[in-house]
Parts: structure tokens; C-alpha cells; sequence
């Protein structure tokens, strides 16, 4: 079973990610996964925090020269802003925040839950999904996640290669495809920057390249779809997950939503096996696994909940009326959860080609990857 925890504090020492079940024998690079952490600190509507860091991470073990042991992966970041010993509480807890529930649940401290809630945290899971990343650049799968709208404005990807639409995405301050719009939603941000406010939107991320049965009909708790609506609803911030159609495949007829199954014999080497579909309303998922089409997951992320214009709230001592208290924050950190949740939809979609192809070493799962698509394209 390939899986993760992360411990850390936003300004303690450092942020650490520990893999487990990592197959040994994968050559793991730190520059493509310190480029996913610059991709994370990155985008339109950053704030402070950002200049201060320069994340890079560190294998402090489960690596031996320059391949995975198959050991636990510890996988480091260090905080240059820690200061957390030096920090007071916060007498006003901010609404959208876990500040007051945190408190409460814990009977302590409001910084002893922000400092753990907050999305610094997600360094580490960027890390250890760019390194899983590298697991399934050896199988040809590609996970790419951009910006779809930003609030309230859609950014409709331009049409392309995944190349082409990879260079634009890098171009774009706000990680999106819509370069007719980028103009119109920054200007939307510095606005709203001005006036101490915050903006949501909404993140996509397709996953191209994947073979047949990934996850399983099974059990509920082994499904993918579950399973990747879980980790991307514990992304700090998100507040809904679409796969393929998503809440639109309510509104339409059964005849309007189903994917027709065809067969075309010259793709009959790819990982899809020659079954091709003329749309792909599932995302990718039925009955809980892969079906050989692109996996689409889109999120929705809330406007960040530190205001600098503060909301209203009570002192915990007194309960009297006080304003929220605002601690450096973002205008919008929508680019930011592109990177976020492409990165967390890749670590579920390693973990789920490590369960079907075995997870012990890389060449094993090769051999393993090439005898079911060898017996597959046998299957009658």
C-alpha cells in the first residue's frame, strides 16, 4: 500500500512528508519536485509568505544513489520563516478558519490549530506527489492540473496538444488556458486586493496515459473516485470535487451523459487498448476504476478566509464584538491549488498502479504492466 503522513507547523522548523510503500528502484530526481514547489508558492495574488520561502526538499531517507530503497521516503522542507516559539495567540478567531472549532475541540489555543491547518502544510503533500509523479512518468502517465474559473470569470482551456497546453500553462501568471481572459481575472484580483477582500475558483486536473482498472467495484473504501474525492476534499480550502461531468450530469438525460464505447484497431497498443470513446462525460472513472479514458477531476476552492478587512467576531475572553484577527495572507491562491491538487490526484493514482501492479520494486511492476496489457488485448 503506497500512503503518506505529514507532520509540521506553518512557522515551525520544518514541514515533513513520510512515504510508505514506495516501490524501490525508482530513479527520483529533487529538481522536477523543487520546480513543482516554486509552481506552488507561484501564481496571481500571492502574498508575503511567499517571498520569504524559497522551498526545496530533501530526501533525509529511502534513497541511495539517486533510486528508491523501498524503505519509507522522509521527505523534508524547511521553513526560513520559523518563528512559531516567538508567536502569540490570536484573541479573535477568524471566520471560515478552524481558529474557534480547533480551540474548542482541543480546549487550547487558537495558534496551536492555525499553525497545522494551514495550507503551508501542503508543501510537503506537493513533494510527495511529485514524487509520485515520477513513478508514473515510467508507465507514460501524466498528471496536469490548471485553473478552469477564478472568481466567478470561466477560463476556458484552449484546444491543442498536451505540450502546447503544458507551455501555455507555464506562460500564465494564473496557471490557466484561457489567454483571452488572463488580462480581465487579474485585473479582477489586484481590485479586489484593494479593497481587503479575497477570491475562490475552481481547479482542474487531468490525468492522460492510464491503463485499464485502476481501483476496484469491490468495496465503497477501495473505489478511486472515492478515494480521490477524499484527498482532494482535504486540500485545505476546497469545498466541492467533480469528476467528469460532475453536479452537470444531474441536469441532463442518460442518452446525453453515457460515453458510447467504440473500437479502434490501430490504437490497439496504447493503454487503452483500442477502446475509444467520443466523449468523455465518466472523467475517466466507472464503477469506481479507470476505464482507459483521460481521468478529469475539477475542485472548488473557497476565497481564502484571512481578510485584511477583517469580519466580524467576538474576543474569546471577554466574548465581546471584535474584529477577526489578520495575520499576512493571500489575495487568491487558486493557482496555487491547481499545482496542489494535481499533485494529491497524482499520489492516489500511483497508490492505485501500485495496488494492481504490485508495489515491491520498479521492474516487477513493469513486467507485471506489460503482461496485463498482453492479456488484455487477448480477452475476447
Amino acid at each position: 500500500m503506497l500512503r503518506y503522513w505529514t507532520a509540521g507547523e506553518s512557522h515551525g522548523r520544518s514541514l515533513i512528508a513520510l512515504v510508505d510503500g514506495f516501490p524501490s528502484g525508482v530513479p527520483l530526481d529533487p529538481a522536477p519536485i523543487n520546480v513543482e514547489l516554486r509552481r506552488r508558492q507561484g501564481g496571481y495574488g500571492r502574498g508575503g509568505r511567499q517571498r520569504i520561502e524559497t522551498d526545496n526538499v530533501e530526501f533525509l531517507s529511502g534513497v541511495w544513489q539517486g533510486k528508491s530503497l523501498g524503505s519509507p521516503l522522509a521527505l523534508q522542507v524547511v521553513n526560513k520563516d520559523a518563528k512559531l516559539e516567538r508567536m502569540g495567540d490570536l484573541d479573535s478567531p477568524r471566520p471560515g478558519h478552524g481558529d474557534l472549532t480547533g480551540s474548542i475541540k482541543y480546549l487550547g489555543s487558537v495558534r496551536g490549530i492555525l499553525e497545522r491547518a494551514s495550507a503551508r502544510e501542503t508543501a510537503v503533500r506537493v513533494a510527495a506527489g511529485a514524487v509520485a509523479k515520477q513513478l508514473l512518468g515510467e508507465f507514460g502517465i501524466v498528471a496536469f492540473g490548471y485553473v478552469v474559473e477564478l472568481g466567478g470569470i470561466p477560463l476556458v482551456p484552449m484546444a491543442g496538444s498536451l505540450e502546447e497546453q503544458l507551455q501555455h500553462r507555464e506562460a500564465s501568471e494564473l496557471y490557466a488556458l484561457d489567454p483571452e481572459r488572463e488580462e480581465e481575472v487579474k485585473g479582477l484580483i489586484d481590485q479586489c486586493g484593494k479593497e481587503g477582500d479575497t477570491l475562490g475558483g475552481v481547479v482542474e486536473v487531468r490525468v492522460e496515459g492510464l491503463p485499464f482498472g485502476l481501483g476496484t467495484h469491490a468495496q465503497w473504501d477501495r473505489k478511486l473516485d472515492g478515494r480521490l474525492a477524499q484527498a482532494v476534499m482535504a486540500v485545505q480550502a476546497i469545498k466541492g470535487v467533480e469528476i467528469g461531468l460532475g453536479f452537470e450530469a444531474a441536469r441532463r438525460r442518460g442518452s446525453q451523459v453515457h460515453d458510447a464505447i467504440h473500437f479502434d484497431p490501430s490504437q490497439q497498443g496504447g493503454p487503452a487498448l483500442g477502446y475509444v470513446r467520443p466523449t468523455n462525460n465518466a472523467g475517466g472513472l466507472e464503477a469506481g476504476m479507470t476505464n482507459g479514458q483521460p481521468l478529469v477531476v475539477r475542485a472548488a476552492k473557497k476565497p481564502i478566509s484571512t481578510l485584511r478587512k477583517g469580519l466580524e467576531s467576538i474576543n474569546l475572553r471577554t466574548k465581546a464584538p471584535q474584529a477577526a484577527a489578520y495575520e499576512r495572507s493571500d489575495v487568491c491562491a487558486v493557482p496555487a491549488a491547481s499545482v496542489i491538487v494535481e499533485n494529491v490526484v497524482a499520489f492516489e493514482v500511483a497508490a492505485a498502479l501500485v495496488e494492481k501492479f504490485g508495489g515491491d520494486s520498479l521492474v516487477e511492476m513493469k513486467a507485471r504492466y506489460s503482461l496485463f496489457l498482453e492479456m488484455a488485448r487477448k480477452k475476447e
